[in-house]
């Protein structure tokens, strides 16, 4: 969704969580993108939901063979917005890309993602 106001997230159960991408074609993924509001734009005052460090795979069609892309940290002192490059020697397209948080920044309950793009 293009609304990224708190509260209008992609909330995960627990702390570690993953999610399936299906992509519209098969894509060679140079990098993925992740947004969560700013601390100041939470009515709250706190962030904690956002995601911490996680991983970024490609994964075939059959859903049995996994590559790692990469494994990143979102700092959520920095900008909503973060790219971080993924593995470039990489000769090979994706439709599918597993992103797995590991941690978040230490809500019990849930992780929030606001958005989610895959660059390529």
């Amino acid at each position: 969704q293009l609304d990224i106001s708190p509260g209008y997230c992609w909330p995960f159960q627990a702390s570690r969580s993953q999610v399936v991408i299906r992509l519209p074609a098969q894509v060679r993924p140079t990098a993925i993108t992740v947004q969560h509001p700013l601390k100041k734009s939470s009515a709250l005052g706190d962030i904690s939901s956002a995601p911490r460090d996680f991983t970024v795979s490609g994964v075939d069609e059959e859903g049995e063979e996994e590559t790692l892309l990469g494994t990143f940290s979102y700092d959520r002192e920095k900008q909503p917005t973060q790219t971080f490059p993924l593995r470039n020697e990489l000769a090979r397209a994706f439709q599918f890309i597993r992103l797995v948080i590991q941690s978040n920044w230490g809500k019990s309950g849930y992780t929030c993602i606001y958005r989610v793009q895959v660059h390529g």
